[in-house]
């Protein structure tokens, strides 16, 4: 095995790599003397896909992933696509809709990262925008957290962030931080226009420059006694704040436009 290859851990996130882009998969180790359909299901999704399956002890396992709960198999892939600027800014205008993006500033913990990509894929994200300073890889801990969601959206790495979000205002996506501060909720904001949704680390939020790169910063209506979300929840919230405005037509507060 080479160190060029990404480590896939646990059911969810094997499968979906196995059933998206099984061009990747090079070979599966499995615990052996486990039998349970979870496991069968696999090996005979990775055998079609013509990948070599190896029954091997949990301790070989354990050393593989660490601390990483692995659920008895673990597959070596050549490693995922990581997308620079250029390309995205290709892509997006290549797109026959109006493009939903989500862009994590400072994001650091690989359980957060993995969280966030889920729900970006679950919410038909068109790519994630992350730093390549002061922010978390592609982990193998991200990638079983995302449970697929890391192979399935473009995952953009740039140098300058706030550089990036001025060239987003210039091709006209409307940019929306979210912020606990801010006056308007994230009902208010309208997200049938081409949006890019900005969140911040959990301990500092929004940095300075990627604050003020925002058109909008909008809060998260809090009604108990929780101060704020994980940042992994509160993007699931705002994300799906937007598919339900483009499913059901607009915001609270009527439209916005580019001048």
């Amino acid at each position: 095995m080479t160190h060029r290859s990404d480590l896939i851990v646990g059911f969810h996130a094997v499968q979906s790599l196995l059933k998206t882009t099984p061009d990747r998969a090079n070979s599966m180790l499995v615990l052996r003397g486990r039998r349970d359909q979870r496991l069968l299901k696999t090996i005979a999704m990775a055998e079609k896909a013509g990948v070599e399956v190896k029954k091997v002890a949990s301790e070989e396992l354990d050393k593989l992933v660490d601390s990483t709960r692995h659920q008895g198999v673990v597959l070596y892939a050549d490693k995922g696509k990581v997308y620079d600027e250029r390309w995205m800014f290709e892509y997006l205008e290549m797109l026959e809709h109006k493009p939903l993006i989500l862009i994590l500033d400072g994001i650091t913990d690989p359980h957060n990262l993995g969280a966030c990509l889920r729900s970006a894929d679950a919410a038909g994200v068109d790519a994630v925008i992350v730093p390549r300073d002061n922010s978390c890889g592609l982990t193998p801990v991200v990638r079983k957290v995302a449970s697929g969601g890391a192979d399935t959206v473009p995952f953009v790495l740039v140098t300058n962030l706030a550089r990036t979000m001025e060239k987003l205002r210039d091709s006209g996506v409307w940019i929306v931080g979210a912020a606990g501060e801010a006056e308007q909720g994230v009902s208010e904001i309208d997200f049938t226009v081409p949006t890019a949704v900005v969140m911040g680390s959990e301990d500092r939020g929004l940095r300075r420059l990627t604050r003020e790169c925002c058109d909008y910063l909008a809060n998260i209506p809090m009604v108990g006694s929780v101060a704020s979300l994980n940042v992994s929840v509160a993007t699931g919230v705002v994300l799906y704040e937007a598919i339900r405005q483009r499913t059901l037509g607009g915001s609270t507060m009527g439209s916005s436009s580019k001048s």
